[in-house]
């Protein structure tokens, strides 16, 4: 399968985070968020499709594709790296979707992570949640607040994901990861048996359902420090969805759950880099205060935003001013900014602030600045003639000592 391995390879080479093959056409690759087709690839026809299967299925996949008609699961190309795999049928015929994993965990820097990311990353317990689009980077920002903890703290790891990504090894901490449909039935099954695990940290990779859900904040009522992942946008729609997976005689049960063991919400979405190639993060952090949980309790959830907003001393990250931060710094592209933001007003009221502080500034600092004549322009010589002539006396100044 070396034609195979030659795409993963050009793969690496791209920098791309995706590889896309689908019978009938040309591969796609996804680089900086864009996907376009490798115009100089062959087209893929059924054979390669049936060689790719047969080169990365083993009988786990065999029989998850034929239940499902379609298999997701991790595979290690040599020279090339991990990926994440989906084979699947579409339209009677055959498609697969690759994701590049790094084989090292980046770093906080390296992300571009927020500082009071770390301050979630020792917190003793309680949920914490990491919230996004499809492909906005929460399995690689969850991954290395992993890695810090097993590098800072001495704790049990426990992880439940879908497919396993990034694979962590012991360090100051004991790691274990389990796949589901490999190593557990389900998310649920796999939080209601690590329970019985001993575990400290308890990842579980997407609340899917009711169950997943009400079992995760049963583990972190518990004691134990549970991250997990949502599909959604912002920490007001993440308690809102929270809560409308239950039924309605349950909210309320759920919003004093919710407000007991909630310790942070933190959202995100990958956005292409104005000022080079790549993209950034950009982020929304709420960290659980009392006036938050009263909120929740009181089914004012709406009005979440503005705490956020009044609570930047402690750490806690508006959208709009992330953005509008970015943009100042030349790192995204206005329009771009304006589009992602939830409240498009105070991102430009953002903008005009930091610009009218910055103008302050400007002129604070030239009004401070010493003034200094300029009598080049008249043919003046203040040079050291100059000097020399005014240490002798003038004439008048003779006559009167005379």
């Amino acid at each position: 399968m070396q034609e195979l391995i030659s795409l993963f390879e050009r793969m690496v080479e791209m920098g791309a985070s995706d590889l896309h093959l689908q019978e009938g056409t040309k591969p796609y690759y996804r680089v900086d968020g864009l996907l376009s087709a490798f115009e100089a690839g062959r087209i893929v026809d059924h054979q390669f499709m049936e060689a790719t299967r047969d080169y990365l299925f083993g009988d786990y996949e065999e029989n998850q594709f034929k239940n499902r008609m379609c298999s997701d699961f991790a595979h290690v190309i040599p020279n090339v790296g991990r990926l994440r795999v989906s084979f699947f049928t579409q339209s009677n015929k055959w498609g697969a979707a690759f994701r590049m994993i790094p084989e090292i965990l980046p770093s906080f820097e390296e992300l571009g992570l927020p500082e009071i990311v770390r301050t979630v990353a020792k917190f003793p317990r309680g949920l914490v949640l990491v919230v996004g689009p499809t492909g906005s980077g929460k399995t690689t920002t969850l991954a290395s607040m992993l890695d810090w903890i097993n590098h800072n703290r001495n704790l049990h790891i426990l992880t439940l994901e879908d497919p396993i990504e990034y694979k962590h090894t012991n360090r100051n901490c004991l790691v274990n990861q389990r796949e589901v449909g490999r190593d557990v039935v389900s998310f649920l099954d796999g939080i209601r048996e690590g329970l019985r695990q001993d575990p400290d940290v308890v990842l579980v990779g997407e609340m899917r359902d009711l169950e997943t859900t009400a079992m995760a904040l049963m583990a972190a009522e518990t004691g134990h420090l549970v991250f997990a992942t949502l599909h959604t946008s912002g920490a007001a729609d993440t308690i809102d969805r929270i809560i409308d997976i239950f039924p309605a005689n349950q909210q309320s049960q759920i919003r004093t759950q919710l407000a007991l063991s909630l310790r942070a919400v933190i959202s995100q979405v990958l956005v292409r880099r104005k000022d080079r190639a790549g993209r950034v993060a950009i982020f929304e952090i709420m960290l659980m205060t009392n006036s938050i949980r009263n909120l929740i309790r009181e089914q004012k959830v709406h009005q979440i935003d503005h705490v956020i907003q009044s609570g930047r001393k402690m750490g806690m990250i508006t959208l709009e001013h992330n953005i509008a931060g970015l943009i100042e710094q030349g790192i995204i592209d206005e329009s771009r900014g304006v589009e992602l933001a939830n409240d498009p007003d105070d991102l430009l009221e953002s903008l005009l602030r930091d610009s009218a502080r910055e103008k302050k500034k400007k002129d604070e600092e030239r009004m401070a600045m010493p003034k200094h004549q300029d009598f080049t322009s008249v043919g003046f010589d203040l040079g050291g003639a100059a000097r020399k002539d005014e240490r002798k006396p003038s004439q008048q100044q003779r006559h009167k000592r005379r």
